[in-house]
């Protein structure tokens, strides 16, 4: 039995797995852990707990993480600024067409990232070489997309809330239209896009439930038979399984709600697994 940990980095909410060893943890801690890149700072997710058989060896949690710990990323946070403005003029003077979004200290003073994003390829071989020169330590210059740039910066959605990408979500998930015309949303590009200009990724979040619903209800316009007769559907909705239609009687048309359950109505007829397969290959990868 092997007991470990899950934790996540700052600036991530992806969860990792790290060795316990003997160490009592509990949500919230923060923690030093061993990582291939050297010594980084992290926060508990889940306390340890432990597990049978692992399938490669975890790095190890160091220990907890003390006040010269938090003393040592409060400093690496300040130098954040003055290493942006450097990093900008240094890409001026090389006149390179970079965005440069957010930089990085790594907790041990070892290398700093510098985050970038560009329409194309960046030979930023000699800006490297100037970085380097100022800071004396080893430099890194990542190119990212759109949507990892929302991510580094973060922002309020169209909800209200804060991006999903920076706040709650470890992985970017397959986005298709697809799923705004599963869940009757616009298909309006500024009605389903998000900060990043592509599809919002919580499409994706009640997504399985809405294509399987949409098998069990009428089509919009389409005839089905209730008990006071013979109608056309008007809307659905899909939550409470209710379907508004249209009723000619006695000359006049009347609309009535009727539970989907009540309705009489052709299904839609299952999808052969190779054509679903097909529809999924078409759907817009968020990675």
């Amino acid at each position: 039995m092997a007991k470990v940990v899950v934790v996540k980095f700052r600036n991530s909410c992806k969860p990792y797995y790290f060795s316990a060893g003997d160490m009592k943890l509990e949500q919230g801690q923060g923690v030093i852990v061993d990582t291939s890149h050297g010594l980084e700072y992290a926060t508990v997710l889940e306390g340890e707990r432990e597990v049978e058989e692992l399938a490669a060896p975890l790095k190890s949690v160091v220990r907890l993480a003390n006040a010269h710990d938090l003393e040592t990323m409060a400093k690496n946070d300040a130098r954040k600024p003055e290493a942006i403005r450097l990093c900008k003029e240094k890409i001026a003077a090389r006149g390179l067409s970079m965005k440069l979004i957010g930089c990085e200290f790594a907790f041990d003073g070892s290398k700093v990232i510098f985050y970038f994003s560009a329409e194309g390829r960046v030979d930023f071989r000699e800006l490297v070489k100037d970085l380097a020169s100022v800071f004396r330590m080893r430099i890194e210059l990542r190119q990212v997309g759109v949507r990892d740039e929302t991510r580094i910066l973060g922002g309020i959605a169209p909800c209200g809330r804060e991006v999903c990408c920076a706040s709650c979500m470890p992985d970017f998930q397959k986005v298709g239209i697809r799923m705004a015309k599963n869940q009757g949303l616009s298909l309006n590009p500024t009605k389903i896009s998000g900060l990043c200009g592509r599809l919002m990724c919580c499409l994706a979040y009640e997504n399985a439930y809405y294509a399987a619903a949409s098998k069990q209800v009428p089509k919009l316009g389409g005839s089905v038979g209730t008990p006071e007769g013979r109608g056309s559907v008007v809307s659905v909705n899909m939550l409470k399984m209710i379907a508004r239609v249209k009723i000619e009687k006695d000359g006049a048309l009347i609309y009535r709600d009727f539970p989907v359950s009540d309705l009489e109505f052709k299904r839609a007829a299952e999808k052969p697994e190779k054509e679903e397969k097909e529809e999924a290959e078409e759907e817009i990868s968020l990675e």
